[in-house]
């Protein structure tokens, strides 16, 4: 579900300020861990700015979590196990145009991820946090061709192509093509099954 970019705001806002007090974070704290000036922090949780994929990125690195966990809620004990399409909250980054869909159930905890990816043609996003721990995940191309660029290690992978890495150092996705490409993506979130 493509929601209005005000409510996907405002709900992002309210996931973010939520993990940051949650960690016992000042907007100063995170932002020195993030690498995302207090300003920038403080528009995101007020919704009166949206967040690039590198910014978001760069937070969910700083807060400990996966960049899906921002758009997800709490993990809750009476959480659906289904997550049915018509549910599933879609983003668009403002600065590239890319789009993910977060298909797992919204507050279920699980041991896993999975999030579609949309990469519009040409189009690069990039990532240049180190995490700690390193994310693991898998991304399986479904449509299109995607470079994936991790560390100083390439991998051009086209559809049904499925690569497996341990996010440990800057990573790249790019669509060299003139048509969009689309991904699965796996991530282990380290949570209970």
């Amino acid at each position: 579900m493509d929601e209005p970019r005000s409510d996907l705001d405002a709900r992002l806002a309210a996931r973010l300020r939520g993990l940051r007090t949650a960690q016992g974070l000042t907007l100063e704290a995170l932002a020195q861990r993030c690498g995302v000036s207090r300003s920038m922090i403080s528009l995101v949780e007020r919704a009166e700015s949206s967040p690039t994929a590198t910014v978001l990125e760069r937070l969910s690195a700083g807060l400990g979590v996966s960049l899906a966990a921002l758009f997800s809620p709490e993990h809750r004990e009476d959480a659906s196990p289904l997550s049915r399409r018509a549910d599933q909250r879609c983003w668009r980054d403002p600065g590239t145009g890319y789009r993910r869909r977060n298909l797992s159930p919204p507050g279920f905890s699980s041991p896993l991820e999975l999030v579609e990816v949309e990469l519009p043609p040409g189009s690069t996003v990039a990532y240049d946090s180190i995490r700690v721990p390193p994310l693991e995940q898998q991304v399986w191309v479904l449509d299109g061709t995607v470079v994936v660029t991790l560390g100083e290690a390439v991998h051009r992978l086209a559809a049904g192509d499925c690569l497996a890495m341990r996010v440990d150092r800057p990573v790249a996705f790019h669509n060299p093509a003139d048509h969009p490409a689309r991904t699965l993506v796996a991530v282990s979130t380290g949570a209970r099954a």
